[in-house]
């Protein structure tokens, strides 16, 4: 397979069609964007090129429509896919180090998609059920499959689960740091959310503290703990506690979830999609 041949688009069969536009990823809140902008050059591509810092949550959701039509687009996966790509195309520029980045580099891109899948495995296992290694691996070929629809060079990305584990952590332990564009992306967690507009001070004011201590609990509740480390996000014995209580709370709904409307249990770019070639047939 090469970088311009796309695969055959993932489909009802797959795992990646069941659970990753589940209204239960959400849940495990901004871990993928920070972690991506933990990368030096991502993050500072976004510094440079991005109107994050004005529109963080336009930019999010310009963001996720196409990437979830790369999974969920059918036979239009793969032009979903170039598009994202060529969103890129002119994000580059100068590290503070003076090293050259492009948002392009087989390297950075990887990562990117790299924290996407870690989002998935996460989010099933944290809110939904255990994974095997099985489930892990398919996963990851689907997530190959998945990357492929951008027409990138996939020349960097690791060939099995096994490798993926070792350049996830091998990553973390060594290739992230606590960039600015991380840092304004949790900056909430201490000052609170920023108040929406045309939303009057007085009633913001009013209804933004129990919503300040939701957005903190699930976002650091789901960052990794090498995140909370390197962005100095505090988080207690006691919250962990609470957390998995919670987890464990969202984990017992599950038998109840077959039977809520897909409105509430899907994405629209999902919900389109099973119309269209069937709904997963996995679980």
């Amino acid at each position: 397979m090469t970088a311009t041949t796309p695969p055959t688009p993932l489909g009802p069969t797959s795992l990646t069609w069941a659970y990753f536009a589940d209204t239960r990823m959400l849940l495990v809140g901004p871990r993928a964007a920070v972690l991506q902008n933990m990368l030096p050059a991502l993050g500072q591509g976004v510094l440079d090129h991005s109107v994050f810092f004005d529109e963080t949550f336009a930019r999010i959701k310009r963001s996720t429509g196409p990437i979830l039509d790369t999974i969920y687009g059918g036979a239009d996966a793969a032009a979903s896919g170039r598009r994202v790509r060529d969103f890129h195309h002119g994000i580059k520029g100068v590290l503070p180090d003076g090293t050259r980045y492009h948002a392009l580099d087989p390297d950075t891109y990887f990562w990117a998609h790299a924290t996407f899948l870690d989002h998935l495995v996460h989010g099933i296992e944290t809110f939904v059920r255990p994974l095997t290694t099985a489930d892990r691996r398919r996963l990851y070929e689907e997530s190959k499959t998945w990357y492929r629809m951008y027409g990138v060079s996939d020349r960097n990305m690791p060939a099995t689960w096994e490798d993926f584990e070792a350049y996830w952590e091998r990553t973390l332990a060594g290739g992230i740091v606590a960039h600015k564009t991380a840092r304004y992306g949790v900056g909430y967690v201490t000052k609170g959310l920023p108040a929406p507009p045309k939303v009057p001070k007085a009633l913001w004011r009013a209804v933004s503290p129990p919503l300040n201590a939701v957005a903190r609990f699930l976002t650091v509740g789901g960052c990794h703990p090498r995140m909370r480390e390197l962005l100095d996000l505090p988080w207690s014995e006691a919250d962990e506690r609470r957390y998995q209580r919670f987890a464990a709370g969202v984990r017992r709904l599950a038998v109840l979830w077959p039977v809520l409307p897909d409105v509430v249990r899907y994405l629209p770019q999902a919900r389109r999609a099973f119309a269209r070639d069937g709904r997963p047939r996995v679980r």
